[in-house]
């Protein structure tokens, strides 16, 4: 999210150790030259896998230089095009309404429109030249979505803002020269923060998810903040919930377990005001009914999303998933928020082939509701575990406040402070490398840091007040459901030219800051997205590096290349590629997004006219080589 929450989303009070806590200063890895004795190490055993060996130039493209410029970047030799914008109908049959540049679109009309502010997706092929992308929709600014902002706040505009939230599911095909959207689609679907979605596993119809709307527990209305994507192994999408407590207004007498999430008095998104599921003082269960990973069946428009309670609970950027050699899924959350934690999920069963008359994603829709979730714990040695958030083990029972695993996972923040798991900074994106068992993570910042009354700097978080952010890595010791792991970090963001020690970073190659979407490709490629906020772009430590931008990344040199920049305050977010590798398809977000109150109606134009030259709108773009070949080659 564009936006800086810092104040909202630190909610753990916990006296668990952090990764300050644990970490050996002597074990600090910088990236001088090169990877050092220790990558080398980590990588030597894994080297007869499939992706390149260490050392072949793998970054084929010339770098872009940073840029301050309202327009998108690419390097010479390829073309950006702008696919699927904010506001475009997604091609429901008989409803294709136009967007509207003075803003007067309806909330009926919204929801059959792409959705605002793009964020994670995937790619799902149909044929060669055909498929379907999912894009999530994280929120809206409410100035640059309604006429007169917020003033005044209606029913009508809760209803358009709820509407701009979810998913869009559309159609793409590439017809020799360019993609296209196809509409009319049989694919199409918009997914919003009112459509039905079913609550499946352990929690599903708890006690605590029980609502006078829905007594049985069992049926949420609409997913939010969707922020991170990716596909699963058997066809079907994921999408974490992330800063859902923003849409909840608790009142000055909130309880232990609201403040624990971060609930506030009044909500950010005050949709309470017209709709009073969210006033939780009315409705206090239906807090527990957001922030779960969500499973949608792209392929199918008749299946309802479903929120796998088994995952766990949380500010989840998002969750990706890999198989065992045996067949098991693996997933890997974690919650975007500072001082937050990292999980794993292992499921019990494995993932079962289509069949005649049954897809895979109909074989698997129960996978990810039985299995074990883990918390994660780094230790001072450069080793981890894996810790079991499971009801009646240590000290997760009824004495301590958790009645069943139901509780567990409504709960999986106090079960995990219980645990002594490690408090993170801001886990957001991640990408498994099933070959080596490895797995990458950004740490987008946290300012934070070594501030009064919060943890001190370490080998694992070395800088206070870290503006930067960095990409941590670890190893399964084994194969992707081991309990055990070693970690260590891949690059440390920042500029040199920095008076600040703790501002420099130690990048080989283009400098960054914020690290947000990550994605691997198929030939090793590590893409790196970045996410610095409308108020801090191009100012004070960041005044260097230019607009947001995208990078590629060799993990066995560290060798880091910008690929692309992006417009004025915009987020460079979520990244999928068709299965040739000679499309990527990337997201930009919220170009133009004011750094001032979301709710003042916003200057069209001051910041940015991207992609069109009038009103700002966040887009698809599909990247290509003009010559056809891979991308990144």
């Amino acid at each position: 999210m564009g936006k800086d929450f810092a104040a909202m989303e630190c909610s753990n009070r916990s006296g668990n150790a952090t990764l300050a806590a644990v970490s050996d200063p002597a074990r600090r890895i910088w990236l001088q030259g090169g990877l050092g004795v220790a990558t080398a190490a980590l990588l030597a055993p894994l080297a007869g896998c499939a992706l390149p060996a260490a050392g072949n130039a793998r970054i084929g493209f010339t770098g872009v230089p940073a840029s301050t410029a309202d327009r998108v970047t690419v390097p010479p030799g390829y073309e950006a095009h702008v696919l699927a914008r904010w506001g475009e109908p997604v091609g429901l049959a008989g409803a294709m309404p136009a967007f509207r540049d003075d803003l007067s679109n309806t909330a009926e009309e919204q929801a059959q429109q792409l959705g605002m502010h793009h964020d994670g997706m995937a790619y799902f092929a149909l044929d060669g030249q055909r498929g379907l992308l999912v894009i999530n929709h994280e929120y809206t600014d409410e100035g640059m979505l309604h006429t007169g902002g917020m003033a005044p706040w209606t029913l009508e505009k809760v209803r358009k803002s709820q509407a701009a939230h979810g998913l869009s599911v559309v159609e793409v095909a590439f017809d020799g020269r360019q993609w296209q959207l196809v509409r009319p689609s049989p694919f199409a679907r918009r997914i919003t923060a009112r459509t039905p979605c079913r609550l499946a596993g352990p929690a599903a119809g708890h006690r605590l998810l029980r609502t006078a709307a829905d007594p049985e527990g069992r049926t949420v209305l609409g997913t939010l903040n969707n922020c991170a994507g990716s596909a699963t192994p058997w066809g079907t999408y994921l999408a974490g919930e992330e800063n859902f407590n923003f849409y909840f207004a608790g009142g000055p007498r909130r309880d232990a377990d609201q403040l624990r999430w971060g609930m506030t008095d009044e909500a950010w998104f005050r949709w309470n005001e017209h709709d009073a599921r969210f006033d939780a003082r009315q409705h206090p269960n239906e807090f527990h009914r957001f922030g779960w990973i969500v499973e949608v069946d792209p392929m199918d428009p008749t299946a309802a999303p479903v929120k796998r309670t088994a995952l766990g609970r949380g500010v989840h950027e998002g969750a990706w998933v890999a198989a065992t050699r045996a067949g098991r899924a693996v997933l890997y959350s974690g919650e975007d928020a500072r001082f937050e934690y990292l999980y794993k999920f292992v499921s019990a069963g494995r993932i079962a082939p289509a069949s005649p008359g049954r897809t895979a994603a109909q074989a698997n829709r129960t996978l990810l509701d039985h299995g074990t979730l883990y918390v994660a714990r780094f230790d001072a040695d450069g080793t981890g575990r894996w810790l079991p958030l499971v009801h009646g083990e240590g000290p997760l029972t009824a004495m301590t406040g958790f009645a069943d695993q139901g509780e567990v996972l409504v709960k999986t923040r106090q079960a995990s402070d219980l645990l002594g798991a490690t408090r993170m900074d801001r886990p957001e994106w991640m990408a498994i490398d099933a070959a080596r068992a490895t797995v990458y993570c950004t740490l987008t910042n946290n300012t934070a840091r070594g501030q009064a009354g919060q943890p001190g700097v370490d080998a694992a978080n070395p800088r206070a007040n870290n503006v930067m952010g960095q990409v941590i890595r670890w190893t399964e010791d084994g194969d992707l459901d081991a309990t055990r792991f070693r970690w260590d970090h891949l690059l440390l963001a920042g500029d040199p030219a920095n008076a600040r020690p703790e501002a420099r970073g130690n990048i080989r190659g283009d400098l960054f800051a914020c690290p947000d979407g990550l994605m691997l490709d198929a030939r090793g490629l590590l893409w790196i997205q970045t996410d610095a906020s409308a108020s801090a772009l191009n100012q004070g430590e960041l005044q260097r590096l230019g607009n947001n931008q995208m990078l590629a990344c060799d993990p066995a040199t560290g060798e880091v290349r910008r690929f692309l920049t992006g417009p004025v305050h915009c987020e460079i977010s979520g990244a999928t590629m068709a299965p040739d590798g000679r499309t990527l398809f990337v997201n930009i977000q919220h170009p133009g997004e004011p750094a001032s109150d979301r709710s003042a109606p916003h200057e069209v134009m001051k910041y940015s006219t991207w992609p069109d030259g009038g009103r700002p709108r966040s887009a698809t773009l599909a990247i290509r080589r003009i010559d056809g070949g891979p991308v990144g080659t």
